[in-house]
């Protein structure tokens, strides 16, 4: 059985943004703090937080800025040092709720970049990080003139907004999947110049600093993605060595969470979750 609760958190420029938490009713063995990817939201992960609490681990995410619930121009940030902002204090709280408890930053997509950086440039202390299809590179490079566009946007109009091009098909072999995510209100498909040139600025940084990864890391990618390249996670990986486990699920698409085989992918994930953190204690 688990608990299932909401609550919000005010980021440093004021705005606020909308969490999700579930937790076991019993044991908590750890606690996870949630970075969801581009134009989606925390409540798409229930089903895993499900699989979490089941065995013993509590999850709260918050709806990025510009996503979800939370407030915010859709798609955009003023900085990319805001969003590592907004990590910190996600994690914070998580660790403020869950004192005592061995704490995890996990990632997907965009939500990937960002957990491959926070533990890059703020150094926190944590049981591990996990990250899936994070968007170090895009599985396709960015025409020239589409980059060119961004950054003389950037200089004009930085929170203009367009289409991403998501190509939905793409994140799930599972039809039902792909569906739901369509239908969804709550998803959109908006990126402004600032945040995509941050992204991609950000994702070949964390490549390029690779070796100075000090945490113990699950990096997961889907050896079929077709919107963030599994070549770049395997980089990542081989550069920063000893502390990364590195799990390249072949055929699968860009949600190795949602995928069919999703009861094999929660396996691998809390076999490893279970190796990191201390026998189960209750609260």
């Amino acid at each position: 059985m688990s608990a299932e609760w909401q609550e919000s958190l005010k980021t440093q420029d004021g705005l606020t943004l909308h969490g999700q938490g579930w937790r076991p009713e019993r044991e908590i063995r750890g606690a996870i703090c949630l970075v969801h990817g581009h134009g989606e939201h925390v409540g798409r992960y229930a089903h895993l937080a499900a699989a979490l609490n089941q065995a013993g681990f509590a999850l709260l995410g918050f709806d990025l800025r510009g996503h979800g619930r939370s407030e915010g121009r859709r798609g955009h940030t003023p900085s990319y040092e805001q969003l590592m902002d907004d990590v910190g204090a996600m994690l914070a709280r998580t660790s403020e709720r869950f004192s005592g408890k061995p704490l995890f930053l996990y990632g997907h997509s965009m939500g990937g970049n960002l957990v491959l950086n926070y533990g890059l440039r703020r150094r926190p202390q944590l049981a591990g990080v996990v990250a899936t299809g994070p968007w170090l590179r895009l599985a396709f490079e960015p025409p020239a003139i589409q980059v060119a566009l961004a950054r003389m946007m950037d200089k004009i109009a930085p929170a203009f907004v367009q289409s991403s091009g998501l190509e939905t098909a793409a994140l799930s072999r599972d039809e039902r999947v792909v569906a739901a995510y369509e239908q969804d209100p709550l998803v959109h498909d908006r990126v402004s110049a600032r945040l995509f040139l941050a992204m991609y600025a950000a994702g070949l940084w964390a490549l390029e600093n690779a070796a100075q990864w000090q945490l113990p890391l699950l990096l997961m990618h889907g050896g079929a993605d077709r919107l963030t390249s599994a070549e770049a996670s395997e980089t990542f990986a081989h550069r920063a060595g000893k502390w990364v486990t590195f799990k390249r699920w072949e055929g699968w698409y860009h949600e190795v969470h949602n995928e069919p085989e999703q009861e094999t992918f929660q396996r691998f994930l809390l076999d490893w979750l279970l190796k990191k953190t201390f026998p189960a204690t209750r609260e």
